[in-house]
């Protein structure tokens, strides 16, 4: 135990950044390591995983560029890990995947290893994983139709030690390997989880080592109080405000036959420098895998109002003291009551509170908020399953990264051109297609960015993207259920929303067959899928937007000549074959003030 003392060692400003900046430093070389070792595409290329270090005191304390959903919620999980386990020690290992104590949902498997030093145990290392296949009852991840956990079927471990004294528990790794689809996938992600985090153990104790126990307990308390300043201060800039808006996700028949709503409150209160989100006036959980759990619906809502502040703030808990979410038990976005599902906990109802958070902060002023970012998690992004007949017929599942997503405009800037959905905070990798091709009975025929798909404004969201796909000698199914169907990305103060996504399987003989928003599909040799998700929503009037912007998007083939004219107003002459486009600026001043004066 460490002994408590009347005199705490000093840490001065610069060794305090310093010792932080040391910190991501470890969570990079464990990322790196997740990185290069991971047997699965999901793991290994998308780069859907997050590795965190967490303080002795079960506080996230370093981040680096994990996703917020994942890694703030890992204090809760080591938590509920002492309460298991309250003898842990070094040489443990945890896995964790509990959508009911502290996790996101069952498919992010984390990997929690206690650090220790001189017999203290001094911080926790945190690998979470999104895996391909966990043992569903069907082959997904994202299993929307689950009407409760019985019926999604995955492997739950509720902080069960996974190593001991260095050595694996094979009676787990054994019921893992009989239970999963791909055995040898998921063991190589494993081998790949606990090896960085076993690299992270290392060099956190080397740095224990330089500094000291005292000292590294004294900088945790010291670096979260830090943040947490960093975090007021940012939120006295803000305005005032108490605004009451709502999101909505599509109906997803058969489990959603209508719009649902979501109710959000945000109280911004500069002179308590704190910020409350309020999600408790939202309906029950509903007998579906769209559930969120406690960590998400609270990351959700603080990673909106972190976007918003302004200010290069760390994520982790000293920052999140100054924000308190609100929740009900047994909400849909609030705390889930056992066993309705949370399958999808980690995107759809994520995404509509992210944007819908962000989008509020728009209304208490210009410069201020986001319009919102893409809906659309398309078939692309969805679960391929099936056997590979170049491998003799071997099984394989592959959670599948290859849409894009437009992002939602600022004040100040366009939207990303890879932004994935509001819930990977532009973090996500895309597939790269020819690994995608090699390791799988898959043929991309085509992926681009679409002209026009985005919301337009003085800052324009980033555009959609399109995949045309389908499977290489054998059938394949995907599975997934996709919001933005319906609903469109919208812009602010003045700027539009985009274009919906749509999935569209298009046969042999050239016909089309547009699919549902859940997605339970066969595709046979010959038959492609067409996938388009949304571009992001604009911000601020399009007259606005400097003529040079508009000309650059239009030979970029952003957007069309026709976009130009009839929204941005301006007048595109010549000719992009013999590199002649430009603008005739009379033209352009008439009628942007014909716009204005229609508006």
């Amino acid at each position: 135990m460490l002994q408590n003392k009347d005199t705490n060692p000093k840490i001065n400003a610069v060794e305090l950044a310093i010792m932080a900046n040391r910190m991501d430093a470890v969570v990079r070389e464990m990322t790196n390591t997740m990185l290069l070792a991971a047997k699965s595409s999901v793991l290994g290329i998308a780069r859907d995983f997050s590795c965190a270090i967490i303080s002795h005191d079960d506080q996230v304390l370093a981040t680096a560029e994990a996703l917020p959903i994942h890694v703030l919620g890992m204090d809760s999980q080591f938590s509920y890990i002492r309460k298991y386990h309250p003898d842990f020690k070094e040489g443990d290992a945890f896995l964790d995947n509990d959508p009911y104590a502290g996790s996101s949902h069952a498919a992010d498997h984390t990997t929690l290893v206690p650090v220790f030093y001189d017999g203290v145990h001094c911080f926790t290392v945190g690998v979470k994983a999104h895996q391909a296949d966990t043992g569903n009852s069907l082959p997904t991840t994202y299993m929307a139709t689950a009407t409760d956990v019985y019926n999604e079927g995955s492997l739950i471990f509720p902080g069960v030690k996974i190593q001991e004294n260095y050595k694996d528990n094979q009676d787990i790794v054994r019921m893992c390997k009989k239970r999963i689809r791909v055995p040898d996938q998921w063991f190589g992600d494993y081998l790949a989880a606990i090896g960085s985090a076993r690299i992270g153990e290392r060099s956190c104790k080397e740095i224990i080592k330089k500094y000291g126990v005292e000292k590294i307990i004294q900088f945790q308390k010291e670096w979260l109080d830090y943040s947490e300043r960093l975090t007021a201060d940012a939120i006295k800039k803000m305005p005032k405000g108490k605004l009451k808006t709502k999101g909505w996700h599509d109906p997803m028949d058969p489990i959603l036959p209508d719009r649902i709503y979501v109710n959000l409150d945000l109280d911004i209160d500069p002179d308590k420098a704190k910020v409350t989100v309020d999600l408790r006036d939202n309906i029950d959980c509903i007998d579906a895998g769209l559930n969120l759990t406690e960590a998400t619906a609270t990351m959700a809502a603080a990673q909106g109002v972190f976007h918003c502040l302004k200010e290069d703030i760390p994520a982790n808990s000293g920052s999140l003291r100054r924000i308190e979410v609100l929740l009900r038990e047994g909400c849909l976005v609030g705390i889930p009551k056992f066993p309705h599902s949370c399958s999808m906990g980690t995107t759809n109802f994520t995404d509509v509170i992210i944007n819908t958070t962000m989008s509020s902060f728009a209304e208490l002023g210009e410069g201020l908020g986001f319009a919102h970012g893409n809906y659309c998690n398309t078939a692309a992004s969805g679960v391929a399953s099936g056997t590979d007949p170049r491998r003799g017929s071997e099984p394989f599942v592959n959670q599948m990264f290859m849409m894009g997503g437009g992002g939602g405009a600022s004040a100040t800037t366009d939207g990303m051109h890879y932004y994935f959905v509001p819930v990977g905070a532009g973090l996500l990798y895309r597939d790269s297609v020819e690994i995608n091709e090699q390791r799988f009975p898959i043929m991309i025929k085509s992926m681009k960015l679409l002209e026009d798909s985005m919301g337009h404004g003085r800052r324009r969201g980033g555009p959609a993207t399109e995949v045309i796909m389908g499977p290489r000698g054998s059938k394949m199914k995907i599975l997934h259920a996709c919001n933005g169907l319906e609903t469109a990305p919208k812009g602010v103060r003045g700027g539009t929303e985009s274009k919906l996504g749509e999935n569209v399987r298009i046969a042999p003989d050239g016909s089309e067959h547009p699919y549902p928003a859940v997605m339970n599909i066969d595709l046979e040799p010959g038959d492609l899928l067409r996938s388009r998700d949304q571009g992001g929503g604009g911000y601020g009037e399009a007259t606005e937007r400097e003529i040079e912007r508009v000309l650059k998007d239009v030979k970029n083939k952003f957007i069309s000549k026709e976009i130009a004219l009839t929204v941005y107003g301006v007048v595109i002459i010549g000719s992009e074959k013999n590199d002649s486009l430009d603008v005739d600026i009379k033209a352009t001043e008439k009628k942007r003030s014909e716009i204005r004066k229609k508006n």
